[in-house]
């Protein structure tokens, strides 16, 4: 048997039901004749007459007995492909996975985890740093979530606005530069550079910037880790480009001055992104819902 027609296992279930063609007949909204027509089509598929005539009914062979729960089974489970599950947050016990630079995991992270616990406690969530390459890839990889720095949604897919603000150069507080009422683009070629890596792409614009004055920057430490890159900073005469509110919030853990950017800059645009395939799925909805309002909300966002 290569196919089941689904509308006779239905006229069967009634069938079965009333062991009577005309009211089955009734309940289906088909006329007698059609309705004998299917039953003629079901035992020819069952090799089984189904329903013998007794009196003015009909009675289920022994087949038809062991096949109507089976039939109701059947039906019921493809109904309820087209019922939504409510989703209960108190409930769930799924998992999430989240990805960014490790500023959020260190300074936002924790509050997220609050927000999410206080509703769904059984929620488990795994956190990854982000690589700017990865964005091309979402499709094929196991991050629910990405919160990170772009100029707008990539084609493909789909994403919240948190904030947005402008870079800003940094530098140790006594740096020779910290002293300037404002920079030049020469100043910026006149120190070694720190890149902090992952996340979005920070500073990347720079060096293309200077080169249309002829001039260029030397990055002399790459790091991933916005806490190696300040500590770094603080005790060198190294300069960093990064986000203003990350500079603005970490003057009060390090010892930092920063100023404003001597080129032209565009607006950094930070993102919470992920992969259509997860935009009507009510647990994704709900938890990109909570990440973002901390996200937006965070002291230690814009």
């Amino acid at each position: 048997m290569d196919h089941i027609n689904l509308n006779l296992l239905r006229t069967l279930q009634i069938l079965l039901e009333e062991r009577h063609v005309s009211r089955s007949a009734e309940r289906l909204c088909l006329t007698q004749s059609a309705v004998s027509r299917q039953l003629t089509q079901l035992r020819a598929m069952f090799a089984d007459p189904l329903l013998i005539r007794e009196g003015n009914g009909l009675v289920l062979t022994v087949k038809a007995s062991q096949l109507k729960p089976r039939i109701d089974q059947i039906l019921t489970d493809c109904g309820d492909l087209l019922v939504d599950p409510t989703f209960s947050p108190e409930l769930w016990k799924g998992a999430m996975v989240m990805a960014s630079s490790d500023y959020v995991a260190q300074y936002i992270l924790p509050d997220i985890v609050v927000q999410l616990r206080q509703q769904a406690p059984a929620l488990t969530l795994h956190y990854q740093l982000w690589q700017p390459a990865q964005i091309g890839q979402l499709a094929e990889l196991n991050i629910q979530l990405v919160s990170t720095m772009l100029p707008a949604i990539p084609d493909g897919l789909c994403g919240a606005q948190i904030g947005a603000d402008f870079p800003v150069v940094v530098m140790h507080n006594q740096h020779p530069l910290a002293t300037l009422p404002a920079l030049s683009a020469s100043d910026l070629s006149l120190y070694p550079h720190v890149k902090v890596s992952a996340g979005g792409d920070k500073d990347s614009f720079v060096d293309g910037a200077l080169r249309a004055l002829g001039l260029q920057r030397e990055v002399r430490l790459s790091v991933p880790f916005f806490s190696a890159a300040f500590n770094t900073v603080c005790r060198t005469d190294m300069l960093m480009v990064i986000p203003q509110h990350i500079a603005h919030n970490m003057q009060a853990h390090f010892p930092l001055s920063y100023k404003p950017m001597p080129l032209v800059t565009t607006e950094h645009r930070y993102w919470l992104l992920w992969h259509p395939r997860y935009d009507a799925d009510p647990a994704h909805r709900w938890s990109r819902e909570q990440i973002l309002t901390v996200l937006r909300d965070s002291m230690y966002s814009m």
